[in-house]
């Protein structure tokens, strides 16, 4: 009587592809469920809750602190938890460009008031500038790349006392410094991109020297 050995490990193999495979999905959720970025999320969901509250009034005020918040501590929580990935630094630069549009269109008609004229064309050569560093990276690095620069962060903080400032006397001029330091800031990322071989997240600032093995291309996060 013979025995078939490859149809018994066939049938094998094939029991233990869905546990194999159900693995594979936990494992994944799993890094992606962590807790910076779900902290992250928190700033997704409270760009799209402004649409729905009146600018600078309380409910305003509080979602869109909560969403400082969570910009603030989700890196730090990512380091102290040992969580750092590249999906996670993705993740929080689309949530930074996701509240920062939402805050600038909920804001949109106090903008108008307080903005002189040529601050809007301002507005229009850092969103272009910033575009164009977007499509220069997924040119240059075949994926979506932003870097956290010190100066993007200083542009981010800055940014984000906007509301604050918008109500006060000072709330124009404080705006104009703002967009200084986003042009800078956008300037800056653009020119690290093009002179840049290969994505080097851990580079925070174009004088300073590229982190080493920066020249091999690599998707793991710094």
């Amino acid at each position: 009587m013979e025995y078939n050995y490859s149809g018994c490990i066939y049938a094998s193999v094939a029991s233990d592809a869905p546990m194999r495979n159900g693995w594979l999905k936990t494992n994944m959720m799993k890094k992606i469920l962590t807790l910076p970025n779900c902290i992250t999320a928190i700033r997704i969901v409270g760009a799209a809750a402004l649409f729905f509250v009146k600018p600078l009034a309380v409910p305003f005020y509080i979602i869109y602190t909560l969403c400082g918040v969570s910009d603030a501590i989700d890196g730090m929580v990512a380091r102290a938890t040992g969580s750092s990935s590249e999906f996670g630094a993705r993740l929080d630069s689309i949530a930074d460009l996701t509240f920062y549009t939402a805050m600038l269109v909920s804001l949109l008609p106090k903008l108008k008031e307080v903005f002189p004229w040529w601050l809007w064309y301002h507005v229009v050569l850092l969103v272009t500038l910033r575009l164009l560093g977007y499509l220069v990276a997924a040119i240059r690095y075949k994926k979506f790349a932003s870097l956290h620069t010190y100066m993007n962060k200083a542009t981010g903080a800055t940014m984000f006392a906007v509301p604050y400032f918008l109500p006060t006397p000072v709330g124009s001029a404080y705006c104009v410094g703002v967009g200084v330091i986003a042009l800078i800031a956008v300037v800056e990322e653009l020119v690290m991109h093009l002179t840049s071989k290969h994505y080097t997240p851990g580079r925070k600032t174009i004088l300073m020297k590229k982190p080493e093995g920066s020249d091999v291309p690599s998707d793991k996060t710094a």
